[in-house]
């Protein structure tokens, strides 16, 4: 039964109770029974457990929930998971920083093994190496504490979520066997592939990165100008670089083929300084002349240029760098002999000691010509890193994605084109990463706690592993370990063991997981009715950051395993920015936690704040809006009691309330005009997926709704149902309340919960998605609630500008405007007195535009 309306209507406390009432009414159940045309299915993004949260992830799952409400509104069944990205590096170092302990794949793993409490540690105490075993045990437990309060903050926000469907996980047995199953049924089609070339490396976490993981940030640097010997003797070659610390790994020079300065040299050799190398000088169209001295020297390898040079010069290898970030122990060949003793000088040593070491021997020598020039430039990290990226040759697992394939990379840029982007200028970040891409997706991770590589090795008699034919699992026994499993054939003792096996010792890159939510989500292959009723999905909502990365990524493998897009619209939303108008990032340390604000503001009012940020458009964070939209909560509490309490609060329907037959009134016809104006514009922008404008749209005309048109007809509405006036005010007044409520109930769902319960007995959130009524819009009638309004607000205004209370009576007011507009404001004249406390109201037809309101108000009573 619909609950009483309280004496006194707050918003305290309706988060706790509407929450267990969603929760114990299944509110947001997904009925799977539903047929696929009627199922809505979102794509969640799954959040990566790192700890915390910030209000960029509020601000973006709001966007989405907004979305979920709408479609369930409309009659869909919604299907919404929630998905936790619960391996890969960002869980990692959480773990290493919660523990104190890092990961030796050479130790023996501990059954009974047990942290040391953090009270046991301190800031000067080294990390405890353990297994790769208890380390991932580790990384399991604590993301499960992650999620807990990563759940309950989701809860407390209010998404439409059915928490009682456990959420998907990035680590899990579907997950796992997801991920292996794709990876292999790949392998088998060749569209993944093992390599054994120059990888960008990320040093510190000795893992490869791919392509869409870099990021470019300037540091500062310096040019060395070297003299590079001529082997004619006929002078030195000057060459300018920030690399010095890879001179010993120089395989040639290069110039633009059209250079002057330099075409004389191209095919002759020098002699690198220090070194005693003997190397070429070549001619590339990736040269530039305006660079330094306009020469450069190719390193194997110091950067993807000199990964391109190298390979289509067909130039040797003379690498230097290990996967430490060390430079090796043992000097390059081609060394002259006293440049294997120079090499001695830096062997082993960081690139920052060894940069410093060598400017010292070249000045030494009289081959640093003149002081270094300090500059800025930008270097290319791992995104999540701290060092810049060095170049180290390497065997890593690879996913072709037109990187090096003209027809994969075309057909994947018409699926961008299928597909509906909001906003539509979005596609081009996504077309623009296609065209960009030099290589395919390198998918492999030195890493520990992810998907492991479903792969085994036969070993020869030497230990060397057979990688041209990898032993590989049938799909009904994934997932598998390879570290634990054992491949058909053979048995545990002969791992690692010669003429035995061993195990592949990596991870798939979280995002090859990731590209899979809706394959996961969906429950490809473990339930084929469940997968066809969800797949392909409706909705890719996510940030625009990401489109490289994970939208990208998704397109690929539904491409090339199901031949479709993974899902019909992706809806992009921007970053939260501080009050400098720099994005939120823990890194920066200029996040905002969330949890203060709901305390303070509550849930519908950081919901109101976030649905106002546009789709793709970052959003400054503003309390302001927070504040906002608490009073709009609270004045849809309050209004929502005026008019059942003064309109009746029987059941919406009632037929001695809610008879069209009681609305004679024009007013009351021309505010359900407006209403069903507002209805077309919020549907039209839900349908764009752009709830900021819906919003904005439903707020609008509810201020204008309770300052004008209540207060219009409130006189009328006092007196009762024995009144025709009264019935027409009751009918627009509850037909109104019921409209908004409904259009409000995707972005502040608790207050409209709460204010529905006061006359319905089912959720606002079931409740159907508001139609237009079709009453007639004649133009005439548009006006008349326009021109009453107008009329009512330059009588407020002047009442204000005396200093003069609302109630104060007014002699005479003097309307003056359009013949037209002075008819519609006839039909209103009445309610217009009453709500203006107007003795006379006068109007005039206005020449040459001068149109306004003359009020003259009643004099003040004299103070004793």
């Amino acid at each position: 039964m619909p609950a009483a309306i309280p004496e006194r209507p707050g918003l305290e406390g309706l988060e706790a109770r509407w929450s267990e009432r969603w929760e114990v009414d299944r509110v947001y159940r997904f009925d799977r029974t539903r047929p696929r045309e009627h199922v809505y299915s979102i794509d969640t993004p799954p959040l990566t457990v790192s700890g915390s949260l910030h209000v960029g992830h509020v601000f973006s799952f709001t966007h989405t929930d907004t979305v979920a409400r709408y479609r369930r509104m409309r009659g869909l069944s919604v299907f919404y998971p929630m998905g936790w990205d619960d391996n890969g590096l960002a869980t990692e170092r959480r773990v290493q920083n919660y523990f104190g302990v890092r990961c030796d794949p050479q130790l023996p793993y501990e059954p009974s093994f047990s942290p040391p409490e953090s009270g046991e540690r301190n800031k000067n105490s080294r990390e405890m190496p353990i297994s790769r075993r208890n380390f991932v045990e580790l990384c399991a437990r604590l993301v499960v504490e992650d999620e807990k309060k990563f759940e309950a903050m989701w809860r407390r926000l209010g998404l439409s979520i059915d928490w009682n469907e456990p959420p998907y996980v990035t680590i899990g047995d579907v997950a796992q066997r997801a991920s292996q199953r794709a990876f292999l049924r790949q392998l088998a089609r060749g569209e993944a592939y093992m390599a054994e070339a120059p990888t960008l490396w990320d040093v510190d976490d000795r893992t490869a990165v791919a392509q869409a993981e870099l990021e470019d940030r300037e540091i500062e640097g310096a040019y060395h100008r070297l003299a590079f010997h001529r082997a004619d003797g006929e002078g030195d070659v000057m060459v300018e670089t920030t690399r010095p610390e890879l001179l010993a790994a120089c395989v040639a020079l290069v110039a633009h083929p059209d250079d002057a300065r330099y075409q004389p040299l191209f095919g002759a050799e020098v002699t690198t300084p220090l070194f005693g190398a003997r190397v070429p000088v070549l001619a590339h169209r990736l040269a530039e002349p305006d660079k330094g001295s306009g020469i450069a020297m190719i390193c194997t390898f110091g950067d993807t240029t000199d990964v391109t040079w190298w390979r289509e010069l067909q130039l040797p290898v003379r690498a230097i760098v290990e996967r430490d970030g060390r430079l090796k122990a043992d000097a390059p060949t081609g060394l002259s002999d006293a440049g294997v003793g120079a090499y001695a000088e830096i062997a082993g040593k960081t690139m920052k000691q060894a940069r410093n070491r060598i400017a010292e021997l070249l000045r030494d020598s009289g081959e640093l010509d003149g002081d270094l020039r300090a500059i800025t430039h930008a270097v290319k990290f791992y995104e999540r890193g701290s060092r810049p990226l060095e170049i180290v040759t390497t065997r890593q697992w690879y996913i072709r994605n037109g990187g090096r394939d003209a027809a994969l990379r075309d057909a994947l840029i018409e699926r961008g084109k299928e597909l509906h982007w909001y906003p539509s200028y979005m596609r081009q970040r996504y077309e623009s990463w296609i065209e960009g891409l030099n290589g395919d997706w390198l998918v492999s991770r030195q890493r520990y706690f992810g998907v492991p590589f479903p792969v085994w090795y036969s070993l020869d008699e030497e230990l060397r592993p057979n990688y041209d034919a990898p032993l590989l699992p049938p799909e009904d026994i994934l997932p598998i370990d390879p570290a634990v499993d054992v491949p058909a054939g053979y048995i545990a003792t002969q791992r690692d063991r010669p003429g035995g096996f061993t195990a592949d010792p990596d991870v798939l890159d979280t995002w090859a997981t990731s590209s899979l939510t809706p394959q996961i989500a969906c429950r490809w292959v473990e339930d084929d009715d469940f997968f066809a009723r969800t797949f392909p999905m409706d909705l890719r909502p996510q940030a625009h950051d990401i489109i490289r990365t994970w939208l990208f990524s998704t397109v690929v493998r539904s491409h090339l395993e199901h031949g479709c897009l993974p899902w019909q619209n992706a809806a992009i939303s921007g970053w939260v920015l501080d009050p400098d108008r720099k994005k939120m990032s823990k890194s920066k340390g200029n996040v905002v936690t969330p949890m203060e604000w709901l305390d303070k503001y509550g849930a519908d009012g950081v919901r109101y704040w976030a649905a106002s940020g546009r789709p793709g458009t970052d959003t400054t964070f503003d309390e302001n809006q927070l504040k906002v939209g608490r009073k709009l909560a609270t004045k849809i509490l309050n209004v929502s009691k005026f008019v059942l309490t003064t309109c009746g609060s029987a059941p919406e329907g009632d037929a001695q309330l809610d008879d069209p037959a009681h609305l004679d009134d024009r007013l009351d016809r021309s505010l359900l005009v407006a209403l069903d104006a507002l209805v077309v514009e919020a549907t039209t922008a839900f349908e764009q997926y752009d709830y900021a404008r819906a919003l904005e749209r439903t707020e609008r005309f509810f201020w204008m709704f309770c300052d004008d048109y209540v207060e219009l007809v409130k006189a009328r509405a006092y007196r009762g149902s024995d009144d025709a006036g009264g019935r027409s005010a009751a009918y627009a007044l509850r037909h109104a309340l019921s409209a908004l409520l409904r259009l409000f109930a995707p972005f502040v769902p608790y207050v409209t919960e709460e204010s529905w319960s006061w006359w319905h007995d089912g959720s606002v959130h079931l409740a159907s998605w508001p139609d237009p009524d079709g009453v007639a819009a004649t133009d005439d009638l548009v006006l008349v609630y326009e021109v009453a309004a107008a009329v009512l607000s330059d009588v407020r205004k002047e009442k204000s500008s005396q200093k003069r209370s609302l109630a104060s009576p007014v002699v005479r007011a003097v309307v003056s405007d359009t013949a037209e507009r002075l008819a519609a404001l006839h039909s209103a004249a009445s309610d217009v007195r009453e709500a203006g406390k107007i003795a006379e109201l006068v109007t005039a037809v206005a020449s040459d535009g001068d149109v306004g309101v003359a009020v003259e108000l009643a004099p003040l009573e004299p103070t004793a």
